[in-house]
């Protein structure tokens, strides 16, 4: 290992861990400002493809050994049944609802179906792009 990948490695992992918590925000920032899913997605895929270049896709799989494609069809599951529960409840596909929560250490937070809409784009969108950069990638 030369220094400058001890240097690079060392400061990906701290930068790894802003860009995760970064595109946590982005994700709830997304229902009053700019933001949602499919950025906090897109950022959180950004923060593994800096993981797979300053180490290689080997490392980084055994790093973050998860299946890609079951994580894109997890979201899409969540997403497909967030928009269709409207459905059963009699009103217009896509209707969502809010309420208000009191939650420990949040206080009183409004919680929305919108939310798990977009926790299913978040999935889809970070498996779908790594699944592409892993495939671009593993040919060597």
């Amino acid at each position: 290992m030369k220094t400058n990948d001890l240097i690079i490695q060392t400061t990906t992992k701290v930068v790894f861990f802003i860009i995760f918590l970064f595109s946590i925000h982005i994700f709830f920032a997304g229902h009053y400002t700019p933001g949602g899913g499919f950025v906090g997605g897109l950022v959180m895929s950004s923060g593994i493809v800096l993981l797979m270049l300053a180490f290689d896709l080997k490392t980084v799989q055994d790093m973050l050994p998860v299946n890609y494609t079951v994580i894109t069809a997890i979201g899409l599951i969540i997403s497909l049944l967030t928009a269709a529960g409207s459905i059963f409840f009699n009103v217009p596909f896509f209707t969502h609802v809010y309420d208000y929560f009191n939650l420990p250490l949040l206080g009183e937070t409004s919680i929305h179906t919108a939310m798990f809409f977009d926790t299913g784009v978040y999935l889809v969108v970070v498996g779908v792009t790594m699944n592409i950069i892993q495939m671009i990638g593993g040919d060597e």
